[in-house]
């Protein structure tokens, strides 16, 4: 019967992929006959324990994302969208980006995860099974025609999701590079064409400057230019201003290291307080003795600007922040939405058009940043918009995060020219759950981005990157120190940034005048920039074909490397060219750190990789002259005879440096072993490339613990539990249990109706604490009998016609379940479709290791605590993050 039951609904729906809810057949029906009974109908060994009372399909049309059960008014005349409706609706913004789902969606629609969420990775995987094996259900021609179809969406997903990437990309490589060089003039064939052709016509030149003020004039225009160029994509990213209500603990969710982090305690103070003021989260229970202070608020948390805590009385500050979703990176958000954390607007398409015209005009300006960390976030967005051409990720939030992940991997692809790269970035900074199928479709997602680009042809040289370079000597044995020095050095120098740029945001960036205007602080730095970067040749140049010069092996068919002057062909050039590295080190140096977090998109990748190349050349010309010095020295070999300037490539050291530079800013390895692999084309430098890589990682580590994404992660308050880390617990699950109340508690004992005023109250509660993603145990006579969610309680409540006077049903009851449903309808008072019969459940005495699985590998949003088999509370997952960081701001990270 159940099987029948399935494909009746599976051809009312017309296999759309709208799945239906698992909790709608998981109460009990003891009067239907489950689809394996005995011969004789007598229990026997082979005989379910609960048979007869758990029944699989549903009686009801299922619910999806955009429908609900005051909207349903027959289940017989359900229509699937057009494929035009669908691009439409994917090119659509839907909702603005902070707007909750009651006062966002119409009334017969339906939003599973609220704003500043998390998702519940469980309830969506038995969704994705319920849906499939309604889909299965079908054994006719068309059934199979649609499976196959269904199992392919995945790959169309993942082939558009590259292309579309790729064209982007192209896109904005082509933009950038043409309106970088206005700056310095326009071509005579075609304002269209770059710097490259011989044919160009300096900026002096347009005006009629002649003579000494030549140099002058050309450069007021480049200053002019970099203002100009950083004001608009200022004012670009201003557009994507986005106000969070003060009931959201964040801080912020931009690259700003001067933000106030939202205090700890005082969350926790705001979740466990309640009517009899008691205190949520008890810190003197831990084993072994120590406590965790009460009022600690991180590593990051300033002294000051710390909110009031919150209680379900008072409410939550008055004080809103703001944030803008275009600015920055974005890597670090669209990690923590790999991870669960529900963002609304910050893959939208909104977002996507705001980022890529702002980036264009960003590095176009000439400023310390780059653009391959923008990619990631602009990918994402690509991937999330596709992603609503199919129901089967769009309402699916756990299925959809499979598609960003292959379209983070693709923006990696794409802004290296490295397919493999961008698989393990995937894997080893951004994926969360990254099953088996997902890696070999994000590999594919990677190399059709890679190969649209190729054919695109950005740079116009048939490769997909620019600074793609090859050198033609081996290294030597004797160079292993000097690679190892270099890879402490990057370590260091990624770690110093680190510490510089919280220093630099919190000292200047606190000033309430550049707090309270961006743009100010934007032009400042343009103009600094501008100022300072002009005079040195190797600062004036974009960052990516600063960072190829400095990479580029010393070849006299290269015009470039020559016109920079950082070739030498004898000794006594060796210190000139170390005076002009060393100077445009520190301007680099000290202008990424005062760009970066400014508001306009931006990344960290290549200017971090520029400033350690630089330090790796000036490393390598040093090596250089020691062996030019001392030629008759045996431990160098032929060495000093090989060429004009020895077999010592500076180059070499130039890349070196710049992948552990960047290793120690972001703390990657083996995906920036692969990238470097990737960009020379070499199998003979991936030992030294490697061997630097794991000496910067030791080294940052030891002098900063965190990644600059995971600073701005715990900085701005998210909910991420990192997957990678574990910190060392020595306790039980008893030290985050906030004590049962009896406000946070559906008791059944007396009757299973409940008033429906009183769970709207029981519902503000969790809401006022913050906990939208939170939930309501069901609790007979002391024993856990289930948990209904917040959100769908939350549905159920609005769907009611007269919720003063309603009383719903909490339990299922015999004598209700019996009455003929399909004649009646569906009973609005009955919440008992959205039940959880069977919640996660620990005993109060579990490890805090066994949590920490939970959480982790389950993904669960929460879990019930017992003792003695009775209800003792529940413990949330921004509970036991919050924990966490108290554990490591105490012991230190890990």
């Amino acid at each position: 019967m159940a099987e029948n039951t399935l494909v009746s609904s599976a051809s009312r729906s017309r296999l759309s992929s709208d799945p239906p809810s698992p909790r709608l057949s998981r109460h009990h029906r003891p009067h239907r006959q489950t689809s394996f009974p005995a011969a004789d109908g007598v229990p026997d060994e082979q005989t379910g324990l609960l048979q007869g009372q758990r029944l699989r399909p549903s009686r009801q049309p299922h619910l999806a994302r955009s429908h609900s059960y005051a909207g349903v008014q027959s289940r017989h005349h359900y229509r699937t969208e057009s494929l035009g409706q669908r691009l439409v609706n994917a090119l659509s913004d839907r909702q603005d980006p902070m707007s909750e789902s009651k006062a966002s969606i119409a009334s017969d629609e339906r939003l599973w995860y609220d704003q500043f969420t998390s998702t519940d990775w469980v309830h969506d995987s038995i969704l994705d099974s319920y849906r499939v094996k309604a889909l299965r259900s079908r054994k006719d021609f068309w059934g199979r025609v649609y499976v196959l179809f269904d199992g392919a969406q995945g790959w169309i997903l993942s082939a558009l999701v590259g292309f579309v990437v790729a064209v982007l990309a192209y896109a904005i490589d082509v933009s950038e590079a043409l309106i970088f060089d206005f700056k310095d003039g326009y071509c005579a064939l075609g304002w269209y064409m770059t710097e490259k052709v011989n044919r160009y016509t300096a900026s002096p030149e347009v005006f009629g400057v002649q003579g000494p003020a030549q140099v002058w004039a050309e450069y007021g225009t480049y200053v002019c230019g970099v203002i100009v160029l950083a004001f608009a994509a200022c004012l670009v990213t201003l557009e994507s201003r986005t106000v969070v209500p003060s009931s959201f603990q964040l801080a912020t969710l931009d690259e700003n290291l001067a933000a106030q982090p939202v205090s700890a305690s005082s969350v926790d103070d705001q979740a466990g307080s309640g009517d009899d003021g008691a205190s949520g989260i008890s810190q003197q229970r831990q084993s072994g003795g120590n406590e965790i202070p009460t009022n600690g608020s991180g590593a990051l948390n300033s002294s000051s600007g710390t909110p009031p805590p919150l209680d379900d009385k008072t409410g939550p500050p008055s004080t809103s922040r703001v944030y803008y979703s275009a600015a920055g990176s974005g890597v670090a958000e669209v990690r923590v939405i790999l991870s669960g954390f529900v963002l609304h607007g910050f893959l939208g398409l909104r977002t996507l058009v705001i980022k890529t015209v702002g980036l264009v005009l960003s590095v176009a300006s000439g400023l310390s940043l780059g653009k391959e960390g923008p990619y990631v976030h602009i990918a994402t967005c690509v991937g999330n918009i596709a992603c609503r051409l199919f129901n089967k990720y769009d309402q699916n939030d756990a299925k959809r995060r499979e598609v960003l992940s292959a379209a983070a991997a693709a923006g990696v692809a794409v802004a290296f020219g490295a397919p493999l790269g961008g698989v393990l970035f995937c894997l080893e900074e951004v994926a969360y759950f990254f099953p088996a199928k997902t890696l070999f479709r994000t590999f594919f997602c990677c190399i059709t981005a890679a190969l649209t680009l190729k054919f695109l042809d950005p740079y116009g040289t048939n490769k997909i990157v620019m600074f793609q370079v090859q050198y033609p000597v081996d290294w030597e044995y004797f160079e292993l120190g000097s690679f190892v020095a270099v890879g402490v050095l990057g370590g260091v120098a990624g770690a110093v940034f680190i510490k510089a740029s919280r220093h630099w945001a919190r000292s200047f960036r606190g000033i309430p005048m550049i707090r309270s205007h961006p743009l100010l602080e934007v032009v400042l730095v343009a103009l600094a920039t501008g100022l300072v970067g002009y005079w040195n040749n190797l600062t004036k140049l974009p960052v990516a074909e600063l960072l190829y010069n400095l990479a580029a092996p010393c070849d006299h068919t290269d015009n470039n490397l020559a016109n920079l002057g950082i070739c030498p062909s004898e000794v006594d050039e060796i210190p000139p060219i170390l005076l002009k590295l060393l100077g445009a080190f520190l301007i680099k140096g000290v202008l990424t750190i005062i760009t970066f977090g400014i508001k306009v998109p931006a990344g960290i990748y290549v200017p971090s990789m520029v400033v350690g190349g630089l330090m790796g050349r000036l490393v390598g010309h040093i090596v250089q002259w020691v062996v030019l010095s001392t030629p008759d020295w045996s431990v160098w070999g032929t060495c000093p005879a090989v060429g004009e300037a020895t077999c010592i490539q500076p180059g070499v050291y130039g890349l070196i440096a710049a992948g552990a530079t960047m290793c120690g800013v972001t703390r990657l390895s083996v995906t920036l072993a692969v990238i470097l692999f990737e960009i020379t084309g070499s199998l003979d430098y991936v030992l030294p490339f490697s061997l630097a890589i794991l000496v910067a990682k030791w080294t940052a580590d030891a002098i900063e613990p965190l990644s600059i994404y995971d600073l701005l992660t715990e900085m701005n308050s998210y909910p991420f539990l990192n997957n990678k880390h574990k910190p060392i617990f020595t306790s039980d699950l008893a030290d985050i249990l906030p004590r049962a109340r009896s406000h946070r508690i559906i008791d059944i004992s007396s009757s299973p109706l409940v008033k429906a005023s009183v769970l709207r109250q029981k519902l503000e509660s969790l809401h006022r604490a913050g906990e939208l993603d939170g939930g309501l145990p069901i609790v007979r006579n002391e024993i856990l009998v289930g948990l209904i969610p917040a959100p769908d309680l939350e549905f159920a409540l609005d769907n009611l016609r007269d919720e003063a006077s309603s009383l719903c049903l909490m339990a299922s009851v015999p004598s209700i379940d019996d009455s003929d449903d399909e004649a009646r309808g569906v009973d609005p008072t009955d919440f008992t479709r959205y039940i959880d019969p069977a919640p996660v459940a620990l005993d109060i005495r579990s490890p805090m290791d066994l949590v920490h699985e939970c959480f982790v590998k389950l993904g669960l949003r929460y879990i019930c605590v017992l003792r003695d088999g009775r209800y003792a509370g529940m413990a949330h997952k921004k509970t036991f993050v919050k924990y966490v960081r108290d554990l490591e701001s105490r012991d230190g990270h890990m």
